[in-house]
Formats: C-alpha cells, structure tokens, sequence
C-alpha cells in the first residue's frame, strides 16, 4: 500500500521524536539533518524501497541517528537507542554489517561512489534492483562525488536515484556547492527533478516517476536544516548547537503512537532482514599457473597479467577494471569484454581517469557480494587512499593492482616515482600488502588475496623487467617471508628485500660470501603474523632490509636499510635505480665496512 501525506507526515514525526532520543542520549550527533531530511527518508522507506531488493545508501553518514531511527522502526534488529555513538553500541557513522546498512560512510562524498557500485552490481546481475542514497551539500562538494556521478552518468544506471538535502548550509556558513548543480548533473548525463524536500506529494511523485528514467535520476529536494528548531537553517543546527532542553521539548512534540503503528506495518513487510554483509565467493583459479625459466627478465605487472588472464578465461568470477591504465597494469587482455552502457554482461570496467571514484564503486560492488580487481599506478593509489581505507574498516576484500612500484620508472621522473606509498599503505590496519618477486610469489599474492574474504590486498607490481630468480622447493611463501637463498654455515648476514630488490639482494649476497643468507617478504604482515621462534630463525646475524622505497618502517626487523627518503629524478630507469644507492657493488661494500666496526 502507498502512504499519503497525513500517515507520512505521522510517521516522519516518529522518526524524529526516535532519533533525536538517540542524540539526546549519547549527548552528541547531528540534529539539522535529522529534522531536515526525516520527510524524504521516510518516503523513501514507507512507499518505495521494496526489501531483499532495493537498497539504501546514507551518503551524508554524519545522518546517522536518523538512518538508525528508520531502520529501529521498519523492523531491523539494531541495539536500543541509548547504545548510540557509546562502545559496543551503534557507530556514530554508518558502517558496512549493520542490519541494513550497505556502506560504510562518513567521509563525504563516498557513499556516492559506493550506491554507483551497488547499481552497477544490480545491473550485471540482471537484477531489478534500484539504489537509493541520500546526500549532502557536503557530498557534493568532495571531488570523489564529481568523479562517481560522472561514472553513473557514462554507464547510464538508470536504476540510481540519488536525492540532495539541498539546505544550502554547512559547518562555516553558506554552502559552497556548485553554482548550479542541477546544470552540471544534467551536463553529466542524469535526469533532474526539483522538489520541495517537505512536501510529501511532491517527494512521492519524485519518488514514483525515478522509475520509469532511463538515466541516473538527481532529485533536488530542498529542505530546512534543523526545521522547527531555534537555530533552523543556521550553522548551528548542523551538529549539537541547540540545547538539550529543547530538543527534549521537540523529541515529545514529534512523538506520535499513530506514527509508530504505521511504522509497524512497515516493518511487517521488512521482517527482520539482516540486510548489510554478504558472504564472498573465493572464485576458482581454473588451474592458471605460471611457469618461469629461472634467469628470465619479466616484470611482476607482466607475470600478474598473464596469472589473471588465464584465470579469467577458465571463467573466474571477478570484475576487473582500472582507471585508464588497464593496458599498462595487464589488467586488460583477451580474456576481459568490456562492459558498456548498452551491454553490462562484460568483465571489464573502463572507470576513466577516476582512481577515486574507481575504489568507491569497487567497494559498492563489493558490498553487493561480488569479486572486484582495480588497478593503477602505484604513485595514484593516493588519489583513492580513503576508499580503501574504508574498504579495510569495512572487511570489504576488494583487490587492488597497484604498478609502476618504484623509482625504477625511471625517465617519467619523480612524479610518478613512489618513495613513501608503499611503506604507507603496510600501515593501513586489516590491509593485505603484497610485493612479489617472481612468478610463484605471484601466484602466492593472487591466491591469498582472492582467498581472504575479510579484507582488501594490494599487489604491488614493478614495470621494469627483473630477473627471475627461483624460490626453493621446501619455502613457505605463505609465512609471508622466508630464506630464499640459505648460508653454506650460520649466517653472519642476513639480507631481506622484496619485489625487484630481491634479485639485487641476492646479487649483493654472492658479494659477501657464503655466510650471508637472503630473505624475501612479499608480505610484511604476514610474517609479522609469525611465531616468534620462525622469525628468530629466519632472521639471523647483523640484518640489512634492501626496498627501494621510505626505509623508517624496516627498523622493525632490521639492523641497517637501503632505502629511499627522497623524490626521485628522472632519467633512465637502470640509471636512477643506480643513482638512488640500489647497486650490488655499493651495498656490499657498506655492508662490509659496517661489520669491521
């Protein structure tokens, strides 16, 4: 049944009266949207998001209480309302598990991102779902929104209705959006409606007429921040800046028992859908192997390609995609078809030079259960840093193929020569970080990352061909790090690399004698992970970490590092390789001068 304004008007009500409780409680949160937006979350939840099939995304997650407060009401299991913003209770931002929750957001602009994923996951599995998200003035500022509704407007997701709460307010003042935001989403290929965010006939005909789009649909709703408040349509309604005396006094206002009873037939028809997290496929590898003569020269991006190639042609079940390098990261081969606006049943997403918007919506495809791979350059995986962070808090295993991995890049010069990328996403919590150095390790990284469904992992890649040098037949890899190359007696040296540098590292080994052992890491976590009785034995003597990257973090396990804590030049790659310390003759030679001190 469809609810008119009088039962709408009752049940908006109710939710504020439940979500301003939740604030009142924790003493903390957001009162402006709650009682600005109240009327078209309602809506949306009352009369048009069909359960088990559409989905809700709060992209301004600074609305919390008021995301909470209809969820409580339509029926979903969540804890009671004084557990709000408090430990064990619920988030002062959304996050990614809650019932009914499909996205972690806060961070504005990215729940954008994350409801063009989930659209896009509806599309390509034919599904008949729509995705609903709310955003805000703040939303819409942030440049990871400008990237994700330029992405929807390409791929045409027709089943995407993103509502603004245009109150023209933020923190310090007068909003500064766009100044006509409707003429740019128009520009970017959306429909666009403008309605009055409190009048419910016009938000249900909004609502009503999103479905029969064949666009993205932009509906601008505006409303009243903090309405019936003292400090409405001010600054000060945004977060707590009204007393709580008052809001108690609105909180009895909005109560309404006729509200509540139509919130109940409601979540009659949710019942008690978990909602939020879904259980990921481990996708089968198809028997891809990689089999390397020892002594060949083959970069990692090259080796990674060809693994994920012949996984996709025995029919792994993984959605690829890159911004703009696919060809440069051998994410695109033969075995990807690209999806297009006309034709969504490909494996392959073109996100355009968008890495921002490329890790929001891997996270919405992500969240809806599939298996998502995106790549760039090393260096840009700064551009995308906060979407995987949040992909990590959220458990999210997306995967991400990062190349181009060092100053070894060489003549593009020091802009896109990481130094302090790779040490610096090692720091990220719950985040898999893998720099292999030939094919079984590889193989290795590809395995473990699409095997962990509880978090993300980074494969880091090198474009410079390197010398393919073989891991011993009894190594774990799977420790994370282990001898590669073992002393002829107690080691006195004990030199660890990773990636590119493990070949260097065994070079520098062949200098100094046959008490010098070489341990390759392709996953610092992982052997941080390990006993400490594997990492004793496997870390002996005087121990130097060689890494053509930021050195502080190797202090860790090592005694000396051979690393890099400046911007790099431009020039040849074997010669900026050289210029940078990364020459078997210099480390050697400092290495002995060290151990006659």
């Amino acid at each position: 049944m469809m609810y008119d304004s009088k039962d709408l008007k009752e049940m908006s009500n109710a939710v504020r009266a439940d979500a301003l409780r939740s604030i009142i409680s924790a003493r903390s949160g957001h009162v402006g949207i709650v009682l600005g937006a109240a009327d078209v979350v309602t809506d949306v939840y009352a009369n048009f998001l069909r359960p088990g099939t559409d989905v809700f995304v709060l992209s301004a997650g600074h609305g919390s209480a008021l995301l909470y407060s209809v969820l409580r009401l339509s029926g979903y299991m969540l804890p009671p309302v004084n557990s709000f913003r408090q430990i064990d209770g619920l988030p002062g931002h959304p996050e990614f598990g809650i019932p009914g929750v499909y996205a972690t957001t806060g961070p504005l602009g990215q729940g954008i991102g994350n409801a063009a994923g989930l659209a896009m996951a509806a599309k390509l599995r034919k599904q008949d779902g729509r995705v609903y998200c709310l955003c805000s003035d703040g939303d819409l500022m942030e440049g990871v929104a400008q990237e994700s509704v330029a992405f929807a407007g390409r791929y045409g997701l027709d089943n995407l209705v993103l509502i603004w709460d245009d109150n023209g307010v933020s923190i310090d003042g007068a909003a500064q959006t766009d100044i006509d935001v409707p003429a740019r989403m128009e520009a970017a290929g959306w429909h666009v409606m403008s309605i009055d965010g409190h009048d419910f006939e016009q938000i249900t005909d909004a609502l009503d007429d999103a479905g029969d789009c064949d666009r993205p649909v932009f509906i601008q709703a505006k409303t009243v921040l903090g309405r019936g408040t003292s400090a409405a349509g001010t600054p000060r309604a945004h977060g707590l800046g009204i007393k709580i005396e008052e809001l108690q006094a609105l909180a009895n206002t909005f109560s309404s028992d006729r509200g509540l009873q139509l919130w109940n037939e409601v979540a009659g028809r949710f019942g008690r859908d978990a909602g939020g997290r879904a259980a990921w496929p481990v996708p089968d590898m198809g028997g891809a192997a990689l089999d390397i003569d020892a002594g060949a020269q083959i970069s990692t991006r090259e080796l990674s390609g060809d693994f994920l190639r012949q996984m996709l042609a025995a029919g792994a079940d993984l959605v690829v995609g890159s911004a703009d390098l696919g060809s440069s990261t051998n994410l695109k081969s033969d075995a990807t078809h690209d999806i297009t606006a006309e034709n969504f049943t490909g494996n392959y997403i073109n996100y355009g030079v968008r890495e921002h918007a490329m890790g929001a919506v891997m996270n919405g495809l992500v969240a809806a259960g599939m298996r998502a791979v995106g790549g760039t350059f090393l260096v840009f995986s700064d551009y995308m840093r906060p979407s995987i962070r949040l992909a990590a808090l959220s458990c999210l295993p997306v995967i991400y193929v990062f190349t181009h991995d060092s100053i070894a890049v060489g003549e593009d010069g020091p802009t896109h020569q990481p130094i302090e990328q790779l040490p610096s996403l090692r720091l990220m919590p719950n985040l898999n970080v893998f720099r292999p150095c030939n094919g079984a390790e590889v193989v290795y990284a590809w395995t473990e990352a699409l095997s962990d469904t509880s978090r993300p992992s980074c494969l880091i890649l090198s474009r410079q061909k390197i010398s393919q040098v073989a891991t011993p037949v009894n190594a774990d890899i799977t420790r994370g790090g282990y001898v590669m190359r073992p002393a002829a007696r107690r080691a006195r040296v004990t030199i660890i690399a990773t990636g590119s540098e493990v070949p260097l590292a065994l070079d520098v080994a062949g200098r100094l004698g046959d008490d010098v052992q070489v341990v390759s890491m392709p996953c610092v976590s992982r052997f941080r992970a390990q006993p400490a009785e594997y990492k004793a034995d496997v870390l002996r003597g005087y121990i130097v970490a060689i890494e053509a990257a930021a050195s502080a973090a190797w202090f860790e396990f090592a005694d000396a590092v051979v690393g890099i804590d400046e911007f790099g030049i431009s020039g040849l790659g074997d010669a900026v390789y050289k210029r940078g310390g990364f020459d078997a003759d210099i480390i050697a030679r400092q290495i002995r001068r060290k151990l006659k001190k």
